[in-house]
C-alpha cells in the first residue's frame, strides 16, 4: 500500500463518476464529520431508492472481521466494495454491467497519471480492479485512536475523562450492564482482525428489533456522532439505546442470550452517555488527510 495508491483512493472516494448516473460518491453516504456515516436512518442510493439499512461507520474499518450489518461473506474491504457498487435491490452506486463505462470515465491524462503512479508496474493501470484496490487502500488509513478514552488507556492521561465519564466507564465494563459482551476489544465491536491474528469466529446478534435477523455489533468508536442508531436507524439517541437494552429488549424467537435487563438510574444513564461521548476522536473526524482533495 503506497502513498500514491492511497491518494488515488482518497480522490476516488469523493468522485461521483463511481456511480452509474454520476450523482453519488462513496462520501455521499460516508461523511467524515459524521465518522463516515450519513446521519440518515436509511441510506439513499444513486437512483433515489431507500436502503433498508443505515450506513455503517468506516471508523477503523480495516480491522473488521466482516462487513455489512448481517452478511458474513465479505471478509475483505475489496470484497465489501462489490456490495454498494453492484447491488440492485436496492440500487446503491448502480455499477452492475457498467464497469467498462466507468473505466472509460478515467481515460483523461490527469487520471491516467494518477493510476500510473499508484500502479507503476502495470501496463494498463486504469482498470476497474485497480479502482477497487485504491479505494480499499484509502479506507485502510481511516484509523481512529486519539479519543479521550484512548488517551486514558494508552497514554495514562488521568485527566482525559470527566468524573461522569469515569463512572460511565465503570458501568460499561461492569457485569451488571454488560456492554462488552458484544462490544469488546480495542475497537469496542464484534470480532476484529489485525496483523498475525487468527481468523476470528464471526458473531451476529438478534437485539429484539427483528423476529428473524441477526446483526454484527459495530464499533462504538465515535458513536456520539453517528446517530441515529441500530441497523435501521430506528433509535434517535444514546439515552434511548441504553433504555432499549436496559429493558431486556422485546422477546423474539432468536434473541441473543447475551442480552438481559438491568437496572439503571437516570444519573447512571447520563454517566454512561458521557463515557460513550468520550469515545469521540475529534482529530479523526477533522483529519485533513481524509478530506476531499482539492
Amino acid at each position: 500500500m503506497n502513498g500514491a495508491k492511497v491518494a488515488l483512493g482518497r480522490a476516488l472516494f469523493y468522485d461521483t463518476r463511481l456511480s452509474g448516473n454520476i450523482t453519488l460518491a462513496c462520501a455521499s453516504c460516508h461523511k467524515q464529520e459524521l465518522a463516515f456515516t450519513d446521519g440518515r436512518a436509511h441510506a439513499i442510493g444513486s437512483t433515489g431508492q431507500e436502503h433498508p439499512r443505515s450506513s455503517m461507520t468506516l471508523t477503523n474499518v480495516a480491522y473488521n472481521a466482516s462487513f455489512g450489518w448481517s452478511d458474513g461473506n465479505a471478509r475483505s474491504l475489496e470484497a465489501q466494495l462489490a456490495v454498494p457498487m453492484f447491488n440492485e435491490h436496492p440500487v446503491e452506486l448502480g455499477l452492475k454491467g457498467r464497469e467498462a463505462e466507468v473505466v472509460d470515465r478515467f481515460a483523461g491524462p490527469r487520471d491516467a497519471e494518477r493510476f500510473a503512479q499508484a500502479f507503476p508496474s502495470e501496463p494498463r493501470p486504469v482498470s476497474f480492479g485497480n479502482i477497487v484496490k485504491a479505494l480499499a487502500a484509502f479506507e485502510r488509513t481511516l484509523v481512529s485512536s486519539e479519543s479521550p478514552f484512548d488517551r486514558l488507556l494508552y497514554h495514562d492521561d488521568r485527566e482525559a475523562l470527566t468524573p461522569s465519564a469515569r463512572r460511565g466507564m465503570d458501568l460499561f465494563f461492569s457485569t451488571r450492564v454488560g456492554c462488552t459482551r458484544c462490544h469488546g476489544g480495542f475497537n469496542l465491536s464484534g470480532p476484529s482482525v489485525f496483523d498475525k491474528s487468527q481468523a476470528p469466529v464471526l458473531t451476529f446478534h438478534n437485539t429484539g428489533l427483528s423476529d428473524t435477523e441477526q446483526f454484527r455489533a459495530p464499533t462504538l468508536r465515535n458513536i456520539a456522532v453517528t446517530a441515529p442508531y441500530m441497523h435501521d436507524g430506528r433509535i434517535a439517541t444514546l439515552e434511548a439505546v441504553i433504555a432499549h437494552y436496559a429493558s431486556g429488549t422485546p422477546a423474539t424467537p432468536i434473541r441473543s442470550k447475551l442480552l438481559h435487563a438491568f437496572p439503571i438510574t437516570r444519573s447512571e444513564t447520563a454517566d454512561l452517555v458521557a463515557f460513550l461521548e468520550s469515545l469521540t476522536d475529534r482529530s479523526f473526524i477533522a483529519n485533513p488527510a481524509f478530506k476531499q482533495p482539492n
